[in-house]
């Protein structure tokens, strides 16, 4: 049979399969607008965020939910405020290519009311149109909620978390006025500090030491949480170095420091690392790496993904350098390089090249991501997790806040400290596909529950709250403290409908 005549019987027998009832492929499964599903915080008028965000599942017209994406633009929503003339509000709908959606949206003014349209095909999703009965604020405006436990709840806050339980249980008692003479006699002249006072939700900051430049995140967040909702008084301060200061045992006079990162060996109180602290604040602003963007960007199906471990980052330990070393000794099990020298120049001959950074979302096309301390905790843990493949996680003496939730071998593979069992966790991982892909979804679906701007601002309010209650001397507003003023916001000016009663004494 000649090739041509081939190509033609198969063209005839394409065109019957589409042709003849009966004789066809399988139908593509299709979302249905009614069976679908919308939920999330960004449908309620109090859940007030950055970036508000909610979530929506594709199902077809059984109810099944689709594992697999219908298609980026599958899903339209738009938003509309009846009362206003123009809504000022940047909608992004992400794909997370699992049948699931996340839609995101930032407000640059302030509403009566919100009507929320999801179409699919100009249909109406699940309870389309969502009306959020307003005012539904914008992140600038300044209107706190007096009651905590009203805003707490508002937020859908966890009654507590592990790791502020853990880090305050060492304190009986914490006494400000103490503490404002000792820790910068202690730590004032060799560490980067802020001693922040926060008093009638205001807040006021003194700060010590010469690098001090990181407290821009600190400020930003209790501004942002003090437009919420009223904190506590309060006096504390923060470490805005790298390292955890408090190396004290319990047996002696510890002071509270709060830090972005804990460790082993210290007391410190943990916080959200500045790095995630600004990536929820600026979400849909000047950052393009954040909790949601990642959900949108994780490569190509898991089959499809590069069986290699990856990693790409700078000198800042030791461990990075045998990373790179080992990479080049085994290059298909392990694809390891450095960007930037910075610690170790000197030996740049023996383990360079650099090479060029590589995006982010481009990491997810490898199955299999190493995850290596820098000078302390390496930040990018969470994005790795929020993507879908397995991360490989060295055992560290260094944390942040979520780490005492994370389960090995259940959100991600546990590695040896010096390394020295990487290259048989790889190859378990390949040998054992199917629970190595168990272990990558379990690992995000741990972020996307626990990592999100909510969880954030959460964590924040819990920590501050808990902590206030330990003061045993009223928090002041101490000389050489200056008041951190909230941005002018001019242009889209909000009417706050709460009595403010304190700020009109």
């Amino acid at each position: 049979m000649s090739l041509r005549l081939l190509s033609w019987l198969l063209l005839l027998l394409d065109l019957f399969r589409h042709e003849v009832p009966g004789a066809q492929a399988d139908p593509v499964t299709l979302p249905s607008a009614a069976s679908s599903l919308v939920w999330g915080p960004g449908l309620e008028t109090n859940v007030v965020l950055p970036a508000r965000f909610f979530y929506v599942q594709a199902a077809d017209s059984s109810g099944r939910n689709l594992t697999t994406s219908p298609g980026e633009k599958t899903f339209e929503v738009k938003m509309v405020a009846p009362v206003e003339e123009f809504t000022r509000i940047w909608i992004q709908v992400l794909d997370r290519h699992d049948g699931s959606f996340l839609v995101r949206y930032r407000m640059y003014a302030t509403y009566t009311d919100l009507h929320i349209h999801v179409l699919l095909k100009d249909k109406h999703v699940a309870k389309s149109p969502f009306i959020l009965k307003g005012p539904v604020y914008h992140e600038g405006c300044d209107c706190p909620q007096p009651s905590g436990s009203v805003w707490e709840a508002h937020m859908h806050c966890p009654q507590s978390f592990p790791q502020i339980d853990r880090d305050l249980a060492i304190y009986s008692s914490v006494d400000p006025d103490l503490n404002a003479q000792e820790i910068p006699q202690r730590f004032g002249q060799r560490q980067s500090l802020c001693h922040y006072t926060i008093k009638d939700n205001r807040v006021y900051v003194q700060t010590f030491g010469e690098h001090v430049g990181f407290r821009i995140f600190m400020d930003a967040i209790l501004l942002s949480l003090s437009r919420k909702v009223q904190l506590p008084d309060m006096e504390f301060f923060v470490n805005l170095g790298d390292w955890p200061l408090e190396k004290r045992k319990p047996t002696e006079r510890m002071h509270p420091i709060f830090s972005w990162c804990g460790s082993n060996n210290t007391r410190d109180i943990v916080m959200p690392t500045y790095d995630l602290t600004e990536s929820v604040l600026e979400t849909m602003g000047r950052v393009s790496l954040d909790m949601m963007s990642v959900q949108a960007n994780t490569g190509p199906p898991w089959p499809e993904k590069n069986a290699t471990a990856f990693w790409r980052g700078r000198d800042s330990r030791q461990e990075r350098l045998e990373l790179v070393k080992l990479s080049r000794a085994q290059p298909d099990a392990i694809d390891a390089a450095f960007t930037n020298f910075f610690f170790f120049k000197h030996d740049e001959g023996l383990y360079g090249p650099l090479v060029k950074h590589v995006s982010f979302f481009d990491f997810f096309k490898y199955k299999y991501q190493i995850n290596i301390d820098g000078t302390v905790a390496a930040y990018r843990l969470p994005y790795l997790l929020a993507g879908d493949s397995v991360v490989l996680k060295q055992d560290s003496g260094y944390y942040e806040h979520f780490y005492t939730e994370l389960r090995p071998w259940e959100h991600y593979i546990p590695v040896r400290a010096d390394l020295g069992d990487l290259l048989e966790k790889i190859q378990w991982a390949r040998d054992h596909d199917e629970e190595a892909k168990k272990i990558a979804l379990a690992g995000q679906q741990f972020a996307r529950n626990h990592l999100m701007g909510s969880s954030i601002f959460c964590y924040y309010y819990k920590l501050f709250q808990e902590y206030a209650k330990l003061q045993v001397t009223e928090p002041k507003v101490r000389e050489g403290m200056e008041h951190v003023e909230q941005p002018s916001d001019d242009l889209f000016p909000c009417s706050c409908h709460r009595t403010r009663a304190k700020d009109e004494l």
